[in-house]
């Protein structure tokens, strides 16, 4: 008998629309390869939910807090089901971007230097030298995210906005120029590297979601020993965090260096995107991995947090 498969898509996140997209691309993988799939649209029921559809597995395809920041795995280890990606530590851990920062730093990632404000501080006056950026600390799909410039005498006004829907802790980070670069782990092992030109200046979440919002260059053109060095630093990252399934981590490089001081890790992702402009099934079709093999092995490669 096939194993049954709740995948746990949407939610109330910031991020809801691409978990659909992601969940739905997933599913449809999931039943191409012989599993039975439920489609579970996550509430604050869920545990219910689940004690009711009693599934082999779960699948988790949920983005943003409550889905990939230890919220929803806890529940699943309360009820013994065994999931998709990375536990309840690694999952808090990774969301939290100064918390993994500091993990990252300790292993010998390299991260961009900056420091925790908090939102009324980064809308009253700059908060570092510019340019910067600030990002809400525990948002993903670079959700609330702002690149402050060299010319821009005021901080982003969006920070004063009294419905402004990200969290009073933001990450402020020096803006470091040059490339974006990205790198899958599956299974402890680091896929190829990717290089990604954004239409805009930075990698934003219209970027990201929209078709043609950005151009993916695989393998990434950069020199051999820095190739080298995004996945090793990416498979470091993956471990030092505690990852396990797969991940995703997310790198600039400042390439008028010419050496390995230009590389910097952004943060890592527990829980990448699946939709059909995603990174991660781009990489791993590129590793030889049809989307349907992928979603097998996510499933397969479910557990507990033990």
């Amino acid at each position: 008998m096939s194993k049954h498969v709740a995948v746990l898509l949407g939610g109330w996140s910031a991020e809801r629309e691409v978990s659909l997209r992601s969940g739905e691309a997933c599913a449809k993988a999931a039943e191409s390869v012989g599993y039975r799939v439920s489609r579970v649209d996550v509430g604050r029921d869920i545990a219910q939910v689940l004690t009711e559809l009693k599934p082999d597995v779960v699948l988790n395809a949920l983005h943003g807090p409550f889905g990939e920041d230890g919220t929803i795995q806890g529940v699943l280890e309360i009820l013994g089901i065994p999931y998709s990606h990375s536990g309840v530590l690694a999952s808090a851990l990774a969301m939290d971007k100064a918390q993994a920062k500091i993990v990252l730093a300790a292993h010998g990632v390299p991260v961009p230097p900056g420091r925790l404000v908090t939102r009324a501080e980064a809308a009253r006056a700059h908060v570092l030298p510019r340019p910067y950026v600030l990002k809400p600390v525990r948002e993903g799909s670079s959700v609330g995210v702002s690149i402050v410039n060299e010319d821009q005498e005021h901080p982003p006004q969006e920070l004063n906005r009294p419905d402004w829907p990200h969290g009073e802790l933001l990450m402020a980070e020096s803006y470091i120029p040059g490339l974006e670069l990205t790198c899958a782990v599956m299974g402890g092992e680091p896929l190829d590297v990717i290089e990604i030109q954004s239409a805009v200046r930075f990698y934003d979440y219209e970027a990201k979601y929209a078709p043609g919002g950005s151009v993916h260059i695989l393998p990434a053109r950069i020199l051999p020993n820095i190739y080298q060095k995004v996945r090793m630093l990416a498979a470091r990252a993956h471990e030092a965090l505690g990852c396990r399934g797969i991940s995703r981590a997310d790198f600039r490089y400042d390439d008028t260096t010419g050496d390995e001081s230009g590389l910097f890790c952004l943060e890592v992702n527990t829980q990448p995107g699946m939709t059909e402009t995603s990174l991660v099934p781009e990489l791993a079709a590129h590793a030889g991995h049809s989307f349907g093999e992928l979603v097998r092995w996510m499933v397969e490669d479910a557990s507990l947090d033990r």
